[in-house]
């Protein structure tokens, strides 16, 4: 098993970035255009950079009618249905069949990377195992402990056997941060596990959003403290730990306030536990940075984050971050520096406790602040993404040279005919 933890691809992409033959990337994600969240972003940018850096890029995937936003690049649907309960948002793909099967063979891939382990990737890996085609797979989420939250612990031990098998087939397994590859690594998911980042837009993310007229608009006082929640209302965000920490902590300090910024098939139940929270539904962009800006602190109870994209935008927009101590959140939060870590098993109190350390001491906050601004600016999405286009390269070898030699043969023999 390998693990690629060091920034030298990076490095020597960012340098010289991808002197080499036009590769042609076939993705396959279980969402790309019609729920927002942080994968999904990660995934459009990366086929923004890649045609960008003249690359070629198809991306296979469920679609709905109205998507949440438009997309980047080529979209091919996968024929889907949506999932049952409080999930219905999100879909799943059926497979890789017809129409989206010849058009993947006329593509013809140099690399098929898999976002996800569903049906619809399981047949694209099979796919390239077949036709000679470099498989790899970015890992998002750790779907295996979603059933945990849904009352189906028993299922976790089956979904990390299958995750093992899946991820053990392919080339490379992209990890978002160190701590998640250091958690793969360490239940067997993956050979070689290489390190996958996020960046940042600092132009969009950044203190000088700061709205307090938007703040009062939303019914905050100035003097509150601001305590934000980001990202989907779903009970493995940790919404009740983030409800019973913030009620915890205002028990001790009345000026401590929740924000929640985001909508789910949780929202009415959030909102009844915290009746004096406000509610700012889903944003995005310029509203999104304003949002952040605007709080005073970034509470990530989650323990399901891979990477943490939340975070790293709050932190860009100059907020300390209470956080779990789980993967993602502890490669990107200094513990006692811009934020603090907290232990899962302490619980609500646990949290609580952090929260009222930074609500009760301004200038501990002011100062968390910077250094997580500081800490934020380390991460660049043209570096991030030419990063992942040098282990693209490591995966595949010279064909993309080969391919092009062929057709160049092609040509001269065609000339000569």
């Amino acid at each position: 098993m390998t693990m690629t933890f060091s920034n030298d691809l990076a490095a020597r992409a960012a340098a010289s970035p991808d002197p080499g033959p036009p590769l042609r990337v076939a993705l396959f994600s279980g969402n790309y255009n019609y729920v927002m969240d942080g994968p999904v972003r990660a995934l459009n940018m990366l086929v923004g950079h890649l045609l960008e850096r003249g690359h070629q890029a198809l991306v296979f995937a469920p679609t709905v009618r109205a998507p949440a936003f438009a997309h980047v690049g080529e979209l091919v649907s996968i024929p889907s249905i949506a999932l049952p309960g409080s999930r219905r948002e999100y879909r799943l793909g059926l497979g890789l069949w017809g129409a989206a099967r010849k058009r993947l063979k006329a593509f013809a891939p140099d690399i098929i990377h898999i976002a996800a382990p569903d049906l619809t990737g399981y047949m694209a890996l099979r796919y390239a195992e077949k036709n000679g085609v470099t498989p790899v797979a970015s890992f998002h989420t750790r779907f295996d402990t979603y059933p945990r939250y849904y009352g189906a612990r028993w299922a976790e031990q089956y979904l990390t056997r299958y995750m093992r098998n899946f991820y053990g087939r392919c080339r490379h397994v992209y990890a978002p941060s160190p701590s998640m590859a250091e958690e793969l690594a360490r239940d067997g998911i993956g050979r070689d596990i290489r390190l996958w980042t996020r960046g940042v837009d600092h132009g969009l993310f950044n203190p000088n959003r700061r709205d307090m007229a938007w703040r009062r608009a939303q019914g905050v006082d100035d003097e509150a403290v601001l305590v934000a929640f980001v990202g989907r209302v779903v009970l493995e965000k940790g919404i009740d730990v983030f409800a019973d920490a913030v009620l915890a902590a205002q028990k001790r300090n009345p000026s401590v306030k929740a924000l929640v910024v985001g909508d789910g098939p949780e929202r009415a139940r959030f909102q009844t536990r915290l009746p004096d929270a406000a509610f700012a539904g889903y944003l995005d962009g310029e509203a999104l940075a304003r949002a952040y800006a605007s709080a005073d602190i970034f509470f990530n109870p989650s323990v399901t984050e891979t990477f943490g994209n939340v975070t790293l935008e709050a932190m860009a927009s100059g907020l300390p971050a209470v956080c779990a101590a789980a993967s993602g959140s502890v490669s990107l939060v200094a513990d006692g520096e811009c934020g603090f870590l907290c232990p899962p098993e302490a619980g609500a109190e646990g949290y609580a406790e952090r929260l009222l350390a930074l609500a009760d001491d301004p200038e501990k906050r002011r100062s968390f602040a910077r250094r997580a601004l500081e800490r934020a600016r380390a991460y660049s999405w043209p570096a991030v993404l030419d990063g992942l286009i040098a282990h693209y390269r490591d995966a595949v070898g010279d064909r993309p040279a080969r391919r092009l030699q062929a057709a160049a043969c092609l040509a001269r023999a065609a000339a000569d005919a």
